[in-house]
């Protein structure tokens, strides 16, 4: 409760500015005008359809990058050989922004989910190999020893003496590449694709309606908080000695 002290101290001052009339501004609402327009949101069903319009897309973008992520880099992980074939592919393509993608994307998949989807998966894509590779590589050899004395084929090797081990460093990449799936997602609906929360907060912008703006931007700060503090708590129950958060 302490973390919400300066939130709601920092709302109380807005809204005391606002209602004291010292800035005058179109351009401004405060938290009690705000409140109105988000409860409007839910009311007229807006703000859910926007909402379930990017979770469809962070999420559908994550599960496919991050599957990949975590393939590639127990790949590279566990094979020198395929390490170092690789590096200089990842070292040029993961500075890429994936926003410099949006052209390419609309120009293959056109507007909807499937551009926002890609662009999300390359983002996760990076955070997810780079973590896990690194988790792999730093598996103690003694136990790799082990699984050539059982002659343990290269999938069993992973799921058997690899995976348990990397589970807290899976756990933290999911979590950053979740955060960065959010980020994209609402980020490709403000440039260029008309869904989800980004797009609305394009539209209130340009119809004049900053109460609503603050609205959109308040709950997508709250959906990052939410789909962290869900995963934290999953982490918690499911791997408790393995807990890191």
């Amino acid at each position: 409760m302490r973390g919400l002290a300066l939130p709601i101290l920092m709302f109380a001052l807005w809204q005391a500015v606002g209602m004291s009339g010292v800035v005058q501004s179109d351009a401004m609402s405060y938290p009690s005008q705000i409140a109105r327009a988000g409860l409007g949101a839910v009311m007229d069903g807006s703000i859910l359809v926007a909402t379930q319009q990017t979770i469809t897309t962070a999420l559908s973008g994550l599960a496919i990058g991050g599957s990949l992520g975590v393939a590639l880099g127990a790949w590279f992980g566990l094979s020198h050989r395929a390490g170092r074939l690789a590096q200089t592919s990842v070292e040029v393509l993961r500075p890429v922004p994936s926003v410099a993608l949006i052209p390419l994307a609309m120009l293959t998949f056109g507007y909807g989910y499937g551009m926002g989807i890609s662009v999300v998966a390359f983002a996760c894509l990076w955070p997810t190999l780079i973590i896990t590779q690194s988790a792999v590589a730093q598996v103690p050899r003694e136990l790799l020893e082990v699984a050539d004395g059982l002659e343990l084929n290269w999938l069993q090797r992973l799921m058997h003496i690899v995976m348990p081990k990397i589970v807290p460093s899976l756990f933290t990449a999911v979590r950053l590449a979740a955060g960065v799936a959010l980020i994209v997602a609402v980020t490709v609906e403000i440039t260029a694709n008309p869904l989800g929360l980004g797009y609305a907060l394009v539209v209130a912008q340009e119809t004049l309606h900053p109460d609503r703006m603050f609205a959109y931007l308040i709950w997508v700060g709250l959906l990052g908080w939410l789909l962290n503090a869900g995963l934290v708590t999953m982490q918690r129950r499911l791997f408790v000695r393995w807990d890191t958060a």
